[in-house]
Order: structure tokens, then sequence, then C-alpha cells
């Protein structure tokens, strides 16, 4: 027998177990996590302790609940469903986050129904304590969140800064140099009507007000408003949510921050996707913030796709 005959069985061996199917390896690998129960990843292939619920190599989902109105995959921590876009915990209240039984229709901690609440600003049907379309608190506790954060100066300033932004938003950049030349010229006539009618009523050095708003070129323009977004975006990493236990708590604080006059996302800290709100998250216990659309980011809302 030569070399050649007794050495292609050993080589057919081994080219079998190069091309063995990554599904037969994870069906064996599943044969031995049962027997000794425990979960395989799916991701990694590591076998973890049978009520783990990550990975303890890779931090890969191992136990997933499916959604009761559309059958997506789901976490089981989640309280809502990304994919149909329902709030699926009937044993928690949406709006304040207290336990309740199934079959009650009312919430006994804020009396919230369970059918949702409709807006009496824009008629939207709302599963959470912030409405979804005009943003206005639907519950005394979303009531009592804005008053109080009101009282805050990063809160404050944070408004102030987007109420500028918003006016800056509102102005017409001069067209031309002759434009610009033009209001140039009026603004020199309007101070000096404004000092001869001073002088007239006995004001020997009168202070002339400035207008509130002027006007400049696009580049000057731009400018100040990347300005203005930057202190805005600061103060929004600033008053970062961070993770709580409560879903509810999380989305009626982050809801509460909202300022008007900016387009904003809300970044997760659960799968890092920018949803239009917190409402829009399946886990925004996990914490996160709000960023400026555009601004420093190209990522897109995952909730409007």
């Amino acid at each position: 027998m030569t070399d050649e005959t007794t050495q292609r069985p050993v080589a057919r061996q081994r080219e079998k177990e190069l091309f063995t199917p990554a599904s037969s390896e994870r069906q064996a690998m599943q044969t031995q996590a049962n027997m000794a129960g425990g979960v395989v990843c799916p991701r990694c292939g590591t076998i973890n302790e049978s009520d783990a619920k990550y990975c303890a190599s890779c931090g890969a989902l191992l136990q997933t609940g499916s959604c009761p109105n559309c059958g997506a995959e789901l976490d089981p921590d989640a309280d809502f469903c990304e994919t149909c876009h329902h709030y699926v915990r009937p044993d928690v209240c949406s709006f304040c986050g207290a336990s309740f039984n199934e079959n009650d229709p009312y919430c006994p901690e804020c009396g919230s129904p369970r059918g949702g609440i409709v807006c009496p600003s824009c008629h939207s049907l709302n599963d959470f304590a912030f409405c979804k379309q005009c943003g206005r608190p639907l519950t005394e506790e979303a009531t009592q969140i804005m008053e109080r954060l009101r009282e805050l100066p990063d809160y404050q300033e944070l408004v102030h800064l987007a109420r500028e932004y918003n006016e800056l938003q509102m102005q017409l950049p001069y067209s031309s140099d002759r434009e610009m030349m033009s209001d140039q010229a009026s603004m020199r006539l309007r101070e000096h009507v404004l000092r001869l009618l001073a002088e007239d009523q006995g004001v020997a050095e009168p202070e002339i007000p400035q207008p509130k708003f002027h006007r400049q070129s696009k580049t000057d323009l731009d400018a100040e408003k990347d300005k203005k977004l930057e202190q805005i975006s600061k103060l929004l990493g600033k008053m970062a949510v961070p993770a709580m236990p409560s879903a509810a708590k999380v989305r009626n604080y982050s809801m509460a921050q909202k300022p008007v006059g900016v387009r904003l996302a809300w970044k997760c800290n659960y799968k890092q996707a920018l949803h239009s709100s917190p409402c829009g998250c399946a886990k925004p216990q996990m914490g996160g913030q709000w960023v400026i659309l555009g601004h420093n980011t190209k990522q897109e809302i995952k909730d409007d796709k």
C-alpha cells in the first residue's frame, strides 16, 4: 500500500473537520449546554449559567420574550415594543411606574386610565405622561416635575439658550453687500432721529437703545447659531438622565427637560439609538440624554423609520 493511499483517509477527516457547518457546531454546543444546564450565547458560543440574561463574555442578550401585539422579539426587561410601538406591560402603569392588577381599569397610584390619555391640546392618544405630539404634561406628577425643573439654574439656562437660538433661526441674513450698506444707513438715521428727540426734551447725552435684533451676513449668523448649539449641547450632556429602576420615571423626567425651539432626539443608553423621545425606547430605565439633531451626529431617528 502506497503512502498516498494511507494518507488519503486522514486528509479526508481533516477536510471534514474544517468544513463542518457552523450550525452543527452550535447544535453540538447547545446539546452540551443543555446537558450541563447552561445557555449557549448565540453570538460567541460561550456557555453561560442557566439563569443568565446576558453573555458573560460578549454581553449579548440570552433570554428573550415576544411582543404580545406583533410577536417581535423583546428583551425581558422591555416595556415597549419598538417594532409595533405598543406598551406591553399590563401589570405596570405606563404613566407613573406603579404596579397594579391586570384587570384594574385605573392605576391605584396616579389614577391614570389603562387605555391611555387624550391630550386636551392636540387630541392625540398617549400611553405616557407627556403628549407625544405637543409635549404637554398629562398627569399631576408630570406637571410637578416641570415645576421643579423650572427652579433649576441649568434648566433655566437651557430654556434661555433655546429661545435665543430660535430667534436666530427667524432672522434673515443680508443677501448682498448693497443690502447691508442700506441697512447700516437706516441704523445711522434711526440713531440720529432718536438723539434729536432726546435733545429736544433736554437730555444732553442720551443713551440710544440698541435694537433687539440686528441683521448680519450669513457667515456671521451661522457662526452665532453654531455657538448657541454648542452651548445647548453641553448643557444637555450635563443634564443626562442616569439609569433608574423605573422606566416611567426616566420618561417623565426626560420629557420635562426637553426645551422648545431646537430639533432634538433622545439617545438611549440601551442601544445608543436615536429616538424622537424616550417614549419610543424599549428600555429607557437604562438612562440617556437629549442630543441636537444634525449636530456632531449623522445618526437617524430609529422610531421614525
